[in-house]
């Protein structure tokens, strides 16, 4: 008689970014176990069925912190777990996180956990800070492996003795390398600076925004490919009417912007690690970023891409101009560079090699 075949439960935020930036990693998961993923969202539920695993829906208020809310969250995750029976959970993100995380513990279901970036966790008012604090080390106490995706958010765990039974440190979630392909860089003297993700204020819109009103002209252009998910849609649109941007709105397929791009601005600030800047930079373009931890790793100074200290538009503006001051010839070898070094540090399959080792560590 077969052995029977041992579950494991993937706790998400959003179904898109676990397939986007997991999906590797539940495929070859799917090889060897039963795979079931719990998400709030049904938008890349076709896409995840058709890797081989199963779908759990479970409602999540990615952002807000309603205490009736989240606490439902814990009940539908205890139900999840005593319905499906995992024998290993992997958890990503602050909520499944913290109440995946307490659900598994109480339970007694051995689990492992993703910081996945911190977001405003820890730049919140006194009290708040405080409670999140707590929170996280609630959740996190008895995981099994805690994974970072850069060091300097495993520092900040420690110095609030938050901590799991083990911690590793892995580059995001990598790239895939056959996915985001290298492409030719543009030969033009024409530049087009591209900004990509959620339109909001953590993320710098209105530092790039800032730079668009100062530096467009006939021969520089700026495009935002993303969606409004703060209130900014009526400034966009003031800004296209004038010529200064031109928005793309939202498509998965945003490989085709990337090749079009002569370099991709993030002025986020804050990241675990960006995954657009890793897939820009694999598809061989340059990088214009905020300093920060999540983002300083995907970059060299100089070789692969300039950064400037976060919030600070003028430090953007200085950045761009640099870049366009550069000749043709060294853009497009910074973009080289730039795919050299996601070969070498940022390669997706030594990322989910390393999940699978804690996986089957852990079973």
């Amino acid at each position: 008689m077969l052995p029977k075949q041992k579950t494991i439960l993937i706790l998400a935020n959003f179904s898109a970014g676990l397939y986007d930036f997991r999906g590797e990693l539940i495929k070859r998961l799917n090889n060897e176990y039963h795979v079931i993923c719990a998400v709030p969202d049904e938008t890349k539920a076709k896409e995840l069925r058709e890797l081989g695993c199963e779908l759990v829906i479970t409602p999540i208020n990615r952002r807000g912190m309603n205490p009736l809310e989240d606490l439902k969250l814990v009940r539908e995750y205890r139900r999840t777990l005593k319905k499906t029976k995992p024998d290993l959970v992997l958890t990503f993100t602050i909520k499944p996180n913290v109440y995946g995380g307490y659900a598994c513990r109480k339970l007694r279901i051995p689990y492992l956990s993703v910081v996945t970036g911190l977001g405003s966790t820890f730049r919140g008012k006194k009290l708040v800070k405080w409670l999140i604090i707590k929170l996280q080390r609630c959740g996190l106490k008895k995981s099994a492996c805690l994974f970072f995706e850069n060091a300097e958010d495993m520092k900040i765990f420690d110095k609030y003795r938050i901590k799991g039974k083990k911690s590793r440190l892995v580059s995001g979630a990598g790239v895939n390398l056959s996915n985001f392909r290298m492409e030719p860089y543009p030969q033009t003297e024409e530049f087009v600076f591209l900004y990509v993700g959620r339109i909001m204020k953590e993320k710098g819109i209105e530092e790039f925004l800032k730079a668009a009103e100062v530096l467009h002209n006939e021969k520089t252009h700026f495009k935002v490919l993303g969606f409004c998910e703060e209130d900014y849609q009526s400034a966009l649109d003031k800004l296209e009417v004038r010529g200064v941007i031109e928005q793309l709105g939202f498509s998965p397929n945003v490989k085709e912007y990337y090749k079009q791009a002569s370099a991709i601005i993030l002025p986020s600030y804050h990241e675990g690690m960006s995954n657009v800047l890793l897939e820009a930079s694999a598809t061989g373009r340059p990088i214009i970023a905020s300093d920060i931890p999540g983002c300083r790793e995907a970059f060299d100074e100089g070789q692969t891409g300039f950064g400037f200290e976060k919030g600070d538009s003028d430090g953007l503006i200085k950045a761009i101009r640099k870049f366009i001051a550069i000749p043709l010839s060294e853009r497009a070898l910074m973009g080289r560079k730039a795919r050299e070094k996601m070969g070498k540090e940022f390669d997706r399959e030594k990322v989910v090699l390393a999940f699978l080792e804690e996986v089957k560590t852990n079973l």
